[in-house]
């Protein structure tokens, strides 16, 4: 029998091998117009790049960084990566240069693989290369115009045999990516995951929807995030299922992508389906192919699950729940899960992981733990932060709170580390304060999430002013504008002459949500 593949160079080899004249990628945005790779060219393409990063100097264990929108380059680089043995570090598009700046240098890695202009902006040039004596080169993606160095890179891969050797000694337990997420003390930490867990937590994801070589899987998640790296690129190269990944989000593409190439699986969060659910153009659109529809990150309406399965005829509609420190992954309802039970609940653990509820309450809230063999490897370089988040029996703490219904589905009710999600990403209010607090005028500074009709959640600040400051709303929201990430910005800002606080001075925030 043929051993399982447990390495990302592993799966590749088997899926080209097995899948070689089948669409694995199709793009239509981009410079240079539409491109479609076969597994077997897919393979060429990443065995070309990894080379090109070995005659670069990239070495085993190196980390590479990517900074960029879903373009087919960022598929190739990311499996490149892995495959000269190298370990993928993901910056997320909407990070400032200073965000960027942080992580690269935490990271130390000697190769960036960065957009070029897009979106009207060239972040790549405001990096601070000085506070990066590692980072040696860069490689620029052509998006919006014709700036990239992409071909130029290539062209170095000529020593495939080198990239093969490096392929082959890959092992299931060494790192294959670390993906950063924001902690409550305001700076980002790297989770790291190993080749075995960022394949066999996917595979899970992939099993509960039922994902084949005979899907088309329209990917809207960006790769930079678990969703659209794990639950997108890792899965469809485990399973042989085409992928189609959209730069941006836009309803109107999104539904001409399913007419066009008839898309079976299409994961998101609920703001995706709520939008297109209610677009006017809707029904110019055949959307009949879709068939799974995997979101989260959000409490959920009924209504809207009921109105996926019903009026986008989808038949599988699931939620899920999971996180950084679990390979992104932990529990996730299935195929034959009522829509009360998707809508209201996260499901119950795959990919191995045991769930408990830590000391619960009487009415059985409390701590969600997770436990098994996908937590991740640990924080990087921060042995401390990670003895706090996994204790000596392995149970990783999430932070969330939660209660397991008599089914063994998870449901989220509150989160210990007040973190809210803005258009499916994480905010933590400690590392908005921390800016706030760097604003001249700004005394003191807290932070939390609203509801919003569109994104789920916004960030509101609240403000006290230094005695004899000149702060308003519009002067506090551009700095915060100039120094994070658009979902991290709030949207709102109220000006208190004091922040509630209990005993132990600690801001008390139900008080803050009170007011809203």
């Amino acid at each position: 029998m043929t051993p399982v593949p447990r390495t990302i160079p592993q799966v590749l080899d088997r899926i080209a091998d097995e899948y070689g004249d089948h669409d694995a990628l199709v793009t239509t945005g981009g410079w240079g117009g539409p491109r479609r790779l076969t597994y077997a060219q897919l393979r060429d393409e990443v065995r070309t790049a990894a080379a090109a990063m070995i005659d670069l100097g990239v070495g085993a264990g190196d980390r590479v960084a990517i900074w960029a929108p879903n373009t087919w380059h960022w598929v190739v680089a990311c499996l490149a990566t892995t495959y000269a043995g190298g370990v993928l570090v993901p910056l997320n598009t909407r990070y400032t240069a200073g965000e960027a700046t942080d992580v690269l240098a935490r990271t130390g890695a000697p190769l960036l693989v960065a957009t070029g202009r897009f979106l009207g902006a060239d972040k790549t040039a405001d990096l601070d290369r000085a506070a990066l004596p590692d980072l040696r080169h860069i490689v620029r993606i052509p998006v919006d115009a014709d700036d990239g160095t992409w071909d130029e890179f290539v062209a170095r891969g000529t020593d495939l045999d080198a990239a093969d050797a490096r392929a082959a000694a890959v092992q299931p337990d060494d790192v294959a990516d670390i993906l950063f997420t924001s902690g409550t003390t305001g700076r980002s930490k790297g989770a790291l995951c190993a080749h075995r867990q960022s394949l066999d937590a996917p595979a899970a994801w992939a099993e509960c929807g039922q994902l084949t070589s005979a899907d088309r899987y329209l990917c809207i998640n960006p790769f930079f995030h678990n969703f659209g790296y794990k639950a997108g690129i890792l899965a469809c190269l485990q399973t042989g299922a085409t992928l189609i990944p959209q730069l941006t989000f836009d309803p109107e593409k999104a539904m001409a992508a399913v007419q066009e190439h008839k898309i079976t699986v299409l994961p998101g969060p609920p703001t995706i389906y709520q939008t297109l659910l209610d677009h006017p153009k809707r029904r110019d659109y055949d959307l009949s192919s879709l068939r799974f529809a995997v979101t989260g990150a959000a409490t959920i309406p009924v209504v809207l699950i009921e109105r996926m399965q019903s009026e986008l005829d989808i038949d599988i509609v699931l939620t899920a729940y999971g996180l950084t420190e679990a390979s992104g992954f932990g529990t996730m309802c299935r195929a034959d899960d009522d829509a009360i039970t998707v809508a209201t609940t996260c499901g119950r653990p795959i990919a191995g992981f045991e769930l408990r509820i830590d000391a619960p309450a009487e009415d059985g809230t409390g701590e969600v733990l997770l436990r098994g063999p996908n937590v991740m490897l640990g924080y990087l370089d921060d042995p401390e932060a990670t003895a706090k988040a996994i204790d000596s029996d392995g149970w990783l703490h999430t932070g969330d709170v939660g209660t397991v219904d008599e089914k063994g589905n998870l449901r989220i009710t509150d989160r210990l580390k007040d973190m809210y999600i803005c258009g499916g990403f994480n905010v933590y209010p400690a590392e908005v304060e921390q800016v706030l607090a760097r604003l001249d005028g700004v005394a003191e500074a807290a932070v939390i999430g609203v509801p919003d009709d569109r994104l789920g959640e916004v960030g509101k600040a609240f403000i006290v002013k230094r005695p004899g400051a000149e702060l308003d709303e519009a002067a506090v929201i551009a700095y915060t504008r100039q120094h994070l990430a658009n979902f991290k910005t709030p949207r709102s800002v109220t000006f208190l002459d004091g922040l509630p606080r209990n005993a132990g001075g600690k801001v008390v925030k139900p008080q803050l949500r009170e007011m809203v």
